[in-house]
């Protein structure tokens, strides 16, 4: 075992490596997210190699603008930290090459005013590649909703992805088929199957009672996403509305998005 493994750190050094300051280090303690390895007889907290990578997870999951208590979540879902940091890796570097794109295209702005010469549309907005559903959902459900919801995301393997998208077709089969055998919205199948939706949200973010039924009107509002689920069956949308009106006032609460049973 290396030496670096077997010692420790105190309070005092780890908040001058990280430059986390030590009141936050505590806090991170208090509420459970990063615990030190011992404290010792003067009352002090020590710190080993396991809890400095963890801090460098969370303070990379900060970065991604996700709050503490969803840091938690997305550190104790992922039990291997070389998959979880491989992941990181590879969102920062997308991220890397996607701010790359976008400073050639200011550059290239720059350098056509300098000159003179006109640039057109198409060139004015080249790589920005922005995610057109991003605004509203700010405009929704706040900036840190879609922070969460992008940083959750970015944490995620590929399968992981691709499984993500496999359920959302799942879910709609299984409401199609209630849907098809008349079943109401309260029934306990449908409810089974609005139940799954919610936990798929969940992967992106966690609306509460009302926030869930605001998506659930979005679905019927919206011809985008109404058509994404009256693809499957005609009038799908409208259903899952209805089935989320009765799991959000049965299941939920109305601040925090925690299931009641």
């Amino acid at each position: 075992m290396k030496q670096e493994e077997l010692r420790s750190w105190s309070i005092a050094e780890v908040a001058k490596l990280s430059r986390v300051s030590s009141r936050t280090l505590r806090h991170y303690d208090q509420v459970g997210l990063l615990p030190p390895a011992y404290t010792g007889h003067n009352g002090y907290r020590y710190y080993t190699q396991p809890e400095l990578l963890r801090l460098q997870r969370i303070l990379l999951l900060r970065e991604l603008g996700l709050g503490l208590e969803t840091i938690g979540q997305v550190l104790d879902g992922q039990a291997d930290q070389l998959d979880a940091l491989s992941v990181h890796r590879k969102w920062l570097l997308a991220e890397r090459d996607r701010l790359d794109r976008m400073a050639r295209t200011v550059g290239a702005t720059i350098s056509a005013l300098q000159q003179g010469d006109a640039m057109s549309g198409e060139e004015i907005f080249k790589d920005f590649d922005t995610n057109p559903y991003e605004e509203e959902a700010r405009q929704r459900w706040g900036d840190q909703a879609v922070a969460d919801s992008k940083a959750r995301h970015a944490a995620l393997s590929a399968a992981d992805k691709q499984a993500f998208m496999a359920e959302a077709g799942a879910i709609n089969e299984e409401l199609a088929r209630c849907l098809a055998a008349g079943l109401p919205a309260d029934d306990a199948r449908v409810q089974a199957a609005v139940e799954r939706h919610y936990r798929w949200i969940c992967v992106s973010w966690t609306p509460d009672a009302d926030s869930y039924v605001g998506l659930g009107r979005m679905y019927v509002e919206d011809p985008r996403f109404t058509a994404f689920y009256d693809n499957s069956r005609a009038g799908l949308a409208a259903y899952l509305l209805e089935g989320i009106k009765v799991y959000a006032a049965s299941r939920l609460s109305s601040a925090g998005g925690q299931s009641t049973a």
